[in-house]
C-alpha cells in the first residue's frame, strides 16, 4: 500500500465523529476545522495540498493546493502523526448533523468522486483532487454538484453528509434521479450527468429546482436526505426578522417560545 494504514472507530448517531487510531510515524490529514482532540506524542503540522507527494517540487505542490481553491476549499491541510510509541488517537468532527462514511479506497478501485465539501479526513497518502464533469450539461447545472471532489488512493478516507445517509447499488443500466444537493458520492463506473426536470408548471411552481442529477449504474452511489444548503435555508427562514420577532409570533406555540426564552 502507498497509504498509511490507520484504524477507527465512529462514535455518536446524529453529531458524529471519528476515532482515528495511529501507529508510531503514522499520519492522518484532515481538513481545517475538523480537529476535535488528539493524545501527547501527536504532532500537528499545516501542510500545502494534500501531502500525498511528499517528493513532488513547490510548484507541483503549489498546483496541487491551488485546484482546492476551486472547489471553496482551503490552500492548506493539517497533518497529524504520532511521534512517540505505542497507539495514540485523534479525534474529527462532523461540522453539521448527519453521518461520517468510512470509504477504503482500495474496495472503490482507487478512486471516489464526492461534493465539494464532503471530505472529512484520511489516511495520509490519499490524493485530494478536483473531478470536472464531462459534459456541459453537468458543468453548467449541476448546482452543489458542479465542480467535485475526487479522493485517489489505496488507504482509507473518512467523508460525511447531512441526515440520513442512502447507500445505493445500481446494477449494469440501472438509472436513479436525485436532487442535486442530496447527492453525496458515487464510484467512478458510475455515469453522472443533469437532466431538466421538464414541464412549466414543475419549473415554476415544483419548488425542487429545475434539474436533476442522472446516475447510471454501475455501482455505488451515496444519498443524504438533507443537504447543509437545505438546512441553511430553513435557519435563515425562521430567524427573527427586522423588528426582533421570530417567524409565527402569532400563534400560541410562537407565543411560549418568546416566553421560554425570557421575550416576554
Amino acid at each position: 500500500m502507498n497509504n498509511h494504514e490507520i484504524d477507527y472507530k465512529i462514535i455518536g448517531e446524529e453529531m458524529q465523529c471519528v476515532e482515528i487510531e495511529l501507529d508510531p510515524n503514522e499520519t492522518v490529514i484532515a481538513e481545517a476545522g475538523s480537529f476535535m482532540l488528539m493524545d501527547s506524542d501527536i504532532e500537528m503540522n499545516t501542510i500545502f495540498g494534500d501531502g500525498s507527494k511528499e517528493s513532488e517540487g513547490i510548484m507541483s505542490k503549489i498546483f496541487s493546493a491551488g485546484k482546492r481553491v476551486l472547489t471553496g476549499e482551503s490552500l492548506f491541510m493539517t497533518a497529524y502523526t504520532h511521534r512517540g510509541a505505542g497507539k495514540k488517537h485523534a479525534m474529527f468532527a462532523s461540522p453539521y448533523p448527519g453521518k461520517i462514511i468510512p470509504i477504503d479506497l482500495s474496495e472503490r478501485d482507487g478512486k471516489l468522486i464526492c461534493q465539494k465539501d464532503a471530505f472529512l479526513c484520511a489516511a495520509q497518502g490519499v490524493s485530494i483532487g478536483i473531478e470536472f464533469q464531462r459534459k456541459l450539461g453537468a458543468g453548467f447545472f449541476g448546482g452543489e454538484g458542479f465542480i467535485m471532489q475526487k479522493l485517489e488512493g489505496d488507504g482509507m478516507a473518512f467523508i460525511h453528509a447531512g441526515g440520513t445517509i442512502i447507500e445505493r447499488t445500481l446494477g449494469p443500466g440501472d438509472v436513479v434521479k436525485v436532487d442535486t444537493g442530496c447527492l453525496v458520492a458515487f464510484e467512478q463506473t458510475v455515469d453522472y450527468d443533469i437532466e431538466f426536470i421538464g414541464g412549466i408548471k414543475n419549473s415554476l411552481f415544483g419548488g425542487e429546482g429545475l434539474f436533476f442529477a442522472t446516475l447510471r449504474g454501475p455501482g455505488t452511489v451515496w444519498i443524504q436526505s438533507l443537504p447543509f444548503s437545505r438546512l441553511a435555508d430553513k435557519i435563515i427562514a425562521a430567524a427573527p426578522k427586522s423588528g426582533g420577532k421570530r417567524k409565527g409570533e402569532g400563534s400560541v406555540l410562537g407565543g411560549l417560545g418568546d416566553l421560554m426564552d425570557g421575550d416576554n
